[in-house]
């Protein structure tokens, strides 16, 4: 009565019926879990050249808080500096990025770490600004479900030098 194609269409729909629910199942057990943890930031020295060259911490950072779960693939992290200036109420800029994966080692040890990505400012906004915030920050990228951004809930502020590092001349 039913062909062999029709028994193989019927297997193949329950099949993909079944998948479906274990990754809804899968998305579920987590998406309402609260993924942010403390962030303590230290910022050792900052120098302001006309290249900007910004310092990072000095001292070990270690990412030591229970991000990944079952459903965790990778976690990738950056800091953010955040600042207003007469041309602008309100600028982001990335200054360092890190993808960790599951299985690899949470524990950073970042010791004179320079940005990563430049730190340039549309006009002279940086110089002498007091009001400089870091931020640490994260997307956790599941292996099913939504894809969560989470800001560390610690912060540093830090002004900047009234004038431009000058280079060295040998």
């Amino acid at each position: 009565m039913n062909t062999v194609l029709s028994r193989a269409n019927s297997l193949f729909a329950f099949s993909l019926s079944v998948m479906a629910a274990l990754t809804f199942g899968c998305f579920i057990t987590t998406a309402f879990k609260d993924r942010s943890v403390p962030v303590n930031i230290h910022v050792s020295k900052v120098m302001l050249k006309n290249v900007d060259d910004f310092t990072g911490p000095r001292e070990r950072s270690d990412l030591g808080f229970p991000i990944f779960d079952w459903n965790v693939k990778q976690l990738f992290l950056y800091l953010s500096a955040e600042y207003s200036t007469k041309s602008n109420v309100l600028n982001q800029v990335v200054l360092w990025d890190k993808i960790v994966m599951r299985g690899d080692n949470t524990k950073l040890n970042l010791k004179d770490m320079k940005s990563k990505y430049y730190f340039f400012d549309d006009g002279n906004g940086l110089r002498a600004n007091k009001n400089i915030t870091l931020t640490l920050s994260w997307n956790v990228v599941p292996n099913a479900g939504i894809l969560p951004l989470v800001m560390g809930s610690g912060h540093i502020s830090l002004p900047f030098p009234d004038t431009y590092e000058t280079a060295k001349s040998y």
